[in-house]
């Protein structure tokens, strides 16, 4: 008898999982039809360019572990309840937190120092943007979407002003970012620099953090009390300000992080799109995963191997790279269709 549900919940799953990926193919295969372009083909290639060869499989790494750090700390918020759409300006605040390390250290201490400060002052950076937003919440009654994409705006901001400013590249400030770091200071990487084990090794160590935190403390049993009802929570005790500002702090930790590695680990710089987009994309994953830790890291490597293996298709197939854009909205539409029609 105790296997009985167990079964069940496998096949109803197994089926959510063949409704979504027969809904994302039958929609991108008509957008690809429409375009006057073969589907198969098309997917094929998506295939080859993100999965064909170990460097391109490198590459997907190295677009996974920030996107991964990005939903890693979203799900912090998630399970408070706060849509932290502010995530992109924290990834922003840890790059630029840890570009500071990088330039003005340079010249005092060893490489190895100096990187584990760099990553130290991207969590505290991310940490720090969060909480910006979460006292805007707590204190001045303003709406975590409103205050995280006002803060969005004053990281971009300052990216820019950092750039043709303070940290401009000697004698001209240029749209390409500040001045390349010394390659000591460039985190250590095999397969021609496309794949970072000390990243790999930090998103993995994030993962299990979170999934201690969620699931195993009394940290987490507030976060999810409070979520599921802040009301009822303040009654037994908690005070979900208090907490608003710790799962605030704590996701945007996991967010610095990402743009530490986005600086020390791809660009060796600071570029104006240091985010990459990584944390809007981030809320796509953390949404498909339903808020939970053990599905976010694999839908968060299927969107890395749409964004690499899109490279393919301008060269191959001469379509606009911006195919993997649809695929993955059609994901989310088919989820939430399929999430509809299940209730």
């Amino acid at each position: 008898m105790g296997l009985f549900p167990e079964n069940s919940v496998l096949k109803e799953l197994s089926l959510r999982v063949l409704l979504i990926a027969g809904g994302v193919f039958c929609l991108t295969s008509l957008v690809l039809l429409f375009a006057g372009a073969p589907p198969w083909p098309a997917f094929y290639h998506l295939f080859v360019g993100s999965l064909g060869s170990w460097n391109k499989v490198a590459q997907v790494l190295m677009v996974w572990i920030p996107l991964t750090l990005c939903a890693c700390g979203l799900l912090y918020s998630f399970r408070i309840g706060l849509w932290n759409i502010g995530v992109e300006g924290q990834v922003v605040a840890g790059a630029i937190a840890s570009t500071a390390v990088l330039r003005f250290g340079v010249e005092s201490g060893s490489p190895v120092l100096l990187l584990f400060l760099a990553f130290a002052a991207g969590l505290l950076g991310g940490g720090v943007w969060a909480v910006l937003a979460g006292f805007l919440k707590t204190k001045g009654g303003v709406n975590e979407i409103f205050g995280g994409l006002g803060l969005n705006f004053v990281a971009q901001g300052i990216t820019l002003w950092l750039i043709f400013g303070p940290w401009k590249r000697p004698g001209v400030g240029s749209m390409s970012g500040t001045e390349l770091f010394p390659e000591s200071l460039w985190l250590p990487s095999f397969l021609s620099g496309r794949f970072s084990p000390v990243g790999l090794a930090v998103t993995v160590l994030a993962l299990a953090v979170a999934a201690w935190v969620l699931n195993r403390t009394r940290l987490g049993l507030a976060f999810k009390g409070i979520g599921s009802n802040a009301r009822a929570a303040y009654l037994h005790g908690l005070n979900p300000n208090t907490y608003f500002i710790i799962a605030m702090g704590m996701a945007g930790g996991c967010a610095g992080l990402a743009g530490s590695f986005q600086v020390a680990g791809v660009y060796h710089r600071l570029i104006p799109v240091i985010s990459s987009n990584y944390g809007y994309l981030a809320l796509l994953v953390v949404m498909l995963a339903n808020v939970r830790i053990s599905g976010s890291p694999w839908i968060a490597f299927f969107f890395a191997c749409l964004n690499v293996g899109s490279i393919q298709l301008p060269i191959v197939l001469k379509l606009d790279s911006a195919l993997s854009g649809i695929i993955q909205g059609a994901l989310v539409l088919t989820t939430l269709l399929v999430y509809g029609l299940r209730k």
